[in-house]
């Protein structure tokens, strides 16, 4: 019997090729698209909570350069949905550190990391403009502002992005076929009456405001913030805010005692006892509520003797409510620590004492708004918060949510997918409202862009500028008029700042434009004052001329003649119908009010900004924008708080 041939009956497996991410992703993508992922060089701005998502996103799917731009560092607050960070990167740069956590996921892709102000001078329109496209993933309405109006310049896609809370928003920009990020006025917030917050608060973030940006700026920052407060001249605000400044005064002296022994008594006998005996004195104010009562330092120092001794804990305790007595103990501490960085500063060589101000983040400041608060509310018999309440008011944080950042990450992918394939038709605004009654994700087809839209309604240009010699006179006469078609036309030059020329203001007409502020990525606006057939308002962007101009200081950067349009004349509205006894037909002005938004019956309207989405209808609790807060009070004023 023959023997089997034992070497022919085994099947030796051939190894199949290992799949590799570029692989999958060319299944997933198809070879064309995955082909311009790998190609693109995009910019990430900001690195946080949308960020470290998005940054992750943007390394699995393959983008082949990966540019970051954030100047804040990691904080121990962010690292319950900042994925990216541990605690052993505590204080070190969001960017730099997100650059390195992101490459681990995918080594093929380049990740530059800056660790800067996106409005540096370094982040020109030029740099912009080098990228395929930009990506927002900030937390702030100027930045925003900013890196929309530079990418509109700059010509580059825009994806817009923001959350607060369980909500959401994604947003594609592209200059002349979408709305851009202002194409939609944002709602400027009222501030509240001065007088509700240096002489009657009824509720703690009166409180609260009143120590974060009064009495922290008077003793330690800039004099008289008045930018938080309304100092509209009617008759009750003009004597109190002749007051607030007698007060300032005052506090200007108690100021030049800081590190003395005797100042924090000076501060509190100032603050809480001889300003509320100035108050209570006012008779008419108390007629219809109870007057503070006024405290004595060393009566409640004495009383606090305990709090005293177990300081450390008292400090530690961020989610206890302190009582008077512990508030007292923190109130003192933190002017120590305080007083101690102005006296360092100064030993350092500081010639003037340094501008501390307002850091949700700095426990020192932090400390002294939180006490100065609770201290105050005890007096007019308002609740007191705990430290950890007052952080959130007071540093205007909405609550952040992991899962909402991870979704909105997302979908800033996928819609950055359409823009790569040109696909703007299909491009969407997507709102993630998870507690609306139909779904999780609410998409509307992109808007047009807003005609009126001062930002990306004008007609933009760049020029080359050569500083050293191009002045007022030579943009006015030699360019507008003669090469931009102006001629004759009325028109005025403005900036920032604000009109730099018109017919009745020539004064700068043989200036220099560099002396004017104006320099390389400045911004300037041209606006027709002619009332017939007016051009629309032109915004130039100054490039400076990397080499001399030979014949004029200001050239276009564009080839051949150009036509700036005119305004569309607006058609005048109809005169509403009468019944003939003066009343209007139609709805009743009260049935016209109603918000149908939560009958079903009106389509939704575009959220103003990705943070106001969800707080509009709860103004009287959460922030409405991304850097203020308003609390809506029941005498119908505001309250505006800043965050620094």
């Amino acid at each position: 019997m023959e023997a089997p041939n034992v070497a022919a009956a085994l099947v030796v497996p051939v190894a199949m090729p290992a799949l590799t991410r570029d692989s999958f992703n060319a299944q997933s993508l198809g070879r064309g698209l995955n082909a311009h992922v790998k190609q693109a060089r995009v910019l990430m701005v900001g690195a946080g909570g949308i960020g470290c998502e998005l940054l992750k996103n943007l390394a699995l799917t393959g983008f082949g350069e990966v540019h970051i731009v954030d100047l804040d560092t990691i904080d121990l607050s962010n690292l319950n949905r900042q994925f990216l960070f541990r605690h052993e990167h505590i204080k070190k740069s969001k960017a730099l550190v997100a650059k390195e956590a992101a490459q681990k996921f995918n080594p093929n892709v380049k990740i530059v990391a800056y660790h800067a102000n996106i409005k540096d001078a370094e982040f020109n329109i030029g740099w912009f403009s080098s990228f395929k496209l930009v990506f927002n993933a900030l937390d702030n309405l100027e930045a925003r502002r900013h890196v929309n109006k530079m990418c509109l310049t700059a010509d580059v896609p825009l994806i817009e992005s923001g959350t607060t809370g369980f909500n959401g928003q994604v947003q594609v920009i592209k200059k002349g076929v979408t709305a851009c990020y202002d194409c939609t006025p944002k709602e400027t917030p009222k501030s509240f009456p001065v007088c509700t917050i240096r002489s009657t608060p009824s509720q703690p973030i009166h409180c609260i405001v009143w120590g974060k940006s009064y009495l922290l700026n008077e003793i330690f920052g800039t004099s008289e913030d008045e930018s938080a407060f309304d100092h509209s001249v009617d008759g009750e605000n003009a004597s109190e805010i002749e007051e607030l400044k007698r007060e300032s005064a005052a506090l200007r002296k108690i100021r030049q005692s800081v590190g003395t022994p005797e100042f924090p008594q000076m501060l509190f006998d100032k603050v809480f006892n001889t300003d509320i005996v100035r108050l209570r004195s006012m008779e008419d104010m108390w007629k219809d509520r109870k007057p503070p009562e006024p405290l004595d330092y060393k009566t409640l120092m004495e009383k606090a003797a305990t709090a005293t001794a177990s300081k450390d804990t008292v400090l530690k305790g961020a989610q206890k409510v302190w009582t008077l007595e512990e508030n007292l103990v923190v109130f003192n501490n933190s002017l120590e620590r305080l007083s101690k960085r102005v006296l360092d500063s100064k030993a350092a060589g500081g010639s003037e004492a340094p501008i501390i101000t307002f850091d949700k983040d700095d426990e020192d400041t932090l400390d002294f708004v939180a006490a100065s608060a609770n201290i105050r509310s005890s007096l007019f018999g308002i609740d007191r918060k705990s430290k950890f309440d007052i952080k959130q008011m007071a540093g205007n944080i909405i609550p952040a949510i992991a899962t909402t950042n991870a979704i909105v990450a997302g979908l800033c992918v996928l819609e950055a997918l359409k823009v790569l394939r040109g696909e703007y038709d299909q491009a969407k605004e997507v709102f993630l409202t998870p507690f609306a009654p139909a779904r999780l994700l609410g998409s509307d087809k992109s808007r047009p862009p807003n005609p009126d839209c001062p930002v990306c309604g004008v007609f933009q240009k760049r020029v080359c500028v050569d500083l050293s010699r191009a002045t007022l006179n030579d943009l006015v006469e030699h360019f507008l008029k003669s090469e931009l078609g102006y001629g004759d036309k009325e028109i005025s030059v403005s900036n920032d700042v604000g009109i730099l020329y018109d017919p009745d203001e020539t004064d700068n007409l043989t200036k220099k434009l560099a002396d004017l502020g104006i320099k390389s990525d400045s911004f300037l606006t041209i606006a027709d004052e002619d009332d017939e057939e007016p051009f629309v308002n032109v915004q130039l962007a100054i490039q400076e001329a990397t080499e001399p101009l030979p014949d004029k200081p200001i050239k276009g950067t564009w080839e051949g003649p150009i036509v700036i349009p005119t305004k569309p004349k607006k058609a005048s509205e109809p005169e509403p119908e009468t019944n003939g006894n003066g009343l209007t037909n139609g709805k009743h002005s009260l049935e016209e009010a109603v918000d149908t938004s939560t009958t079903g019956t009106a389509k939704r309207p575009y959220p103003d900004d990705p943070t106001e989405a969800s707080s509009v209808k709860k103004a009287k609790t959460a922030p409405a924008d991304d850097d203020v807060v308003i609390i809506d009070d029941s005498a119908g004023g505001f309250i505006v708080i800043d965050d620094d």
